[in-house]
């Protein structure tokens, strides 16, 4: 996927305010748009213009995109990393149809498509003597926890950047904290609802909800599938070929776990209900590592040059069959 400079299609600087950027796409759309252009590419030229224009006159996408943009340079390959957005919270827009997202590039869907949910405010009727009411948007943003906070549960503050617009029509970035607090075991991709946290409601009328997006945070043991956790588990040579207790660093505590005797490296053992909390639990996948010890001194290479004598071990005799 390349990145597309947004500024350069329209023909503005970063800066621009949304009146300059409005005179501009009108500019280009009276050069392009098909119905009175004679260019070549016309056609092609103005889904470039409406993409672009459709990312800049939004502050919430522009935020997005300079963020994303900040160290890009076009034609560059620019797959948005997981937490490209992290801190950032989104409102809820009127969305765009799968129809509507193939009439822009691959970057604009990957790039925006999450944040164009279906609208989730309505509108109220009209009480006699009151202006017009409407529910406040939905807020979206996501939240990066550890294997052990969504094994335990925390409360946390959210440090939000919130996209806004000043009096010149530029764009500016507001914060907002809110503590949160996150249940013991959340999946990842699960949605938190915070009633209420949302964008004020118009003449009286509710708040929208944030909604937070549950993601995890690269762990250095454990690897996540739902609510199951998988783990490397070494063990010595002697332990996988006797049996052996080993104990266990898990993140509901340490847990003694028996190998049986005969264990093979790369073998998985299922400890039931030992994963995220949840209902049902999930489990933990202990996958056997047999780690050597190095023949570095004269009595381990004397022990290893022992075994060598004493087996009658073939560790190929299977690959001449």
């Amino acid at each position: 996927m390349k990145y597309k400079d947004y500024y350069r299609v329209l023909g503005v600087a970063p800066g621009a305010t949304a009146d300059e950027m409005k005179k501009a796409f009108r500019r280009l759309a009276r050069k392009y748009h098909p119905d009175v252009s004679r260019e070549a590419d016309a056609e092609q030229r103005m889904k470039e213009i409406n993409e672009a224009y459709m990312t800049l006159s939004d502050p919430e996408r522009r935020a997005a995109y300079d963020r994303l943009g900040s160290a890009r340079r076009p034609g560059e390959d620019s797959q948005p990393p997981p937490d490209w957005d992290a801190g950032f919270g989104f409102s809820t827009h009127g969305g765009f149809s799968s129809g509507d997202m193939a009439d822009f590039s691959k970057f604009f869907a990957q790039s925006f498509s999450r944040m164009d949910a279906p609208k989730g405010a309505g509108f109220r009727a009209r009480r006699p003597g009151s202006g017009f009411q409407a529910r406040g948007e939905n807020h979206h943003a996501k939240v990066f926890l550890t294997v052990e906070e969504a094994f335990h549960g925390v409360i946390r503050p959210l440090s939000l950047r919130v996209p806004k617009i000043d009096g010149e029509g530029r764009v500016t970035i507001g914060d907002r904290t809110l503590e949160v607090k996150i249940p013991a075991g959340v999946r990842e991709g699960q949605v938190i609802r915070l009633a209420g946290q949302g964008v004020p409601g118009r003449d009286g009328a509710p708040a929208g909800d944030m909604l937070l997006e549950v993601r995890f945070q690269p762990h250095a043991r454990f690897r996540v599938d739902g609510r199951d956790l998988t783990v490397d588990l070494p063990m010595a040579p002697w332990e996988a070929a006797l049996g052996a207790v080993v104990p266990v660093e898990l993140p509901g505590g340490p847990l003694d776990v028996r190998i049986p005797a005969g264990a093979r490296s790369g073998a998985a053992l299922r400890l039931r209900g030992k994963g995220i909390p949840g209902d049902p639990p999930g489990d933990v996948i202990l996958v056997l590592r047999i780690v050597l010890p190095p023949a570095d001194t004269p009595k381990a290479r004397e022990f290893y040059a022992a075994m060598s004598r004493e087996l009658k071990f073939d560790p190929r005799c299977s690959s001449r069959r």
